[in-house]
């Protein structure tokens, strides 16, 4: 039976931070990163966790990282947890299938998301200005519209229990500089235009996507996950239709419900009912199965 877990307790391994969904170890020379099957929403963690989510959401990152090797480096080492280090072994049977060991790498201070479709906080920003991030749109478009070309759309990072915010490109220079942004830019646009691609193959629209990166001895690497069902937007293709909200393979399901109920979007998060639970488990299981095979 599959371990559902929420919470990492290593008392032997160097806890260095525990994000929305993962606990990281530093463990000298690299790190480990074990995907918990916690689950955000509006920047909130969710008491209630959704079990396997961690596996499939390893699974995935490690399919992506790999397709896109040639376009960037990424920080992954392996998920063979034969290889880790010793110092993590007592911990096997409740690491394995969902852990990477990744090299160490400098985060940088925004998130660089892409939009091929209007959805979101793209659409609210639409409605109320016409603009996403500042870039201006044609007038008349639906909600889940494509848009004419893929934007990018930074945002900032936020720490848990805060809201990220959009931000315009000329604040990303601000930020990490001109070269570096304009790199961003292009290499988060490359990636969403193969995975669109290859999804769009196995039936599967990518709406719009978040990536991390960081800096490993001085290069730019992709960092964190890439392309799971928590950092992107997945839509049935077969079932696709402007002028309103999309099924979905992602987490916006657990969003609607929220949405549903006389929540401040703040925490404590309500509790999860156990078919929001399990309907969840079961989309990402569908995108992991129609995206990779598995």
């Amino acid at each position: 039976m599959e371990i559902t877990l929420y919470d990492t307790v290593f008392p032997d391994l160097n806890l260095l931070r525990q994000g929305k969904v993962r606990d990281i170890y530093d463990l000298g020379d690299a790190l480990l990163m074990v995907a918990t099957d916690r689950i955000s929403a509006f920047d909130v963690v969710m008491p209630s966790p959704i079990p396997g989510k961690g596996r499939i959401l390893t699974q995935m990152s490690r399919f992506w990282f790999e397709m896109m090797e040639g376009l960037i480096p990424n920080h992954f080492i392996t998920a063979d947890v034969k290889r880790f280090p010793e110092a993590c072994h007592p911990y096997i049977d409740i690491i394995r299938d969902r852990s990477m060991l990744v090299r160490k790498a400098e985060p940088l201070s925004a998130e660089c998301i892409v939009r091929g479709y209007l959805s979101g906080s793209g659409w609210k920003s639409y409605l109320e200005s016409g603009r996403i991030c500042g870039m201006r749109l044609p007038q008349g478009l639906q909600e889940s519209d494509r848009l004419p070309e893929p934007l990018f759309t930074p945002s900032t990072k936020a720490d848990i229990g805060a809201h990220d915010e959009n931000i315009s490109f000329e604040q990303v220079e601000n930020m990490v500089g001109k070269d570096l942004s304009a790199r961003l830019r292009d290499v988060s646009m490359a990636i969403y235009e193969r995975a669109v691609e290859f999804a769009e193959s196995r039936g599967i629209i990518i709406a719009d996507t978040k990536f991390e990166f960081g800096l490993i001895n001085g290069g730019l690497a992709l960092i964190d996950e890439i392309l799971t069902p928590d950092s992107s937007r997945f839509w049935p293709k077969d079932t696709y239709r402007p002028g309103g909200p999309q099924k979905s393979f992602d987490k916006q399901y657990v969003r609607d419900y929220l949405l549903s109920l006389d929540w401040n979007q703040r925490p404590p998060a309500p509790k999860l009912p156990p078919e929001v639970v399990e309907n969840t488990r079961r989309k990402y299981e569908e995108a992991l199965r129609r995206l990779t095979g598995t």
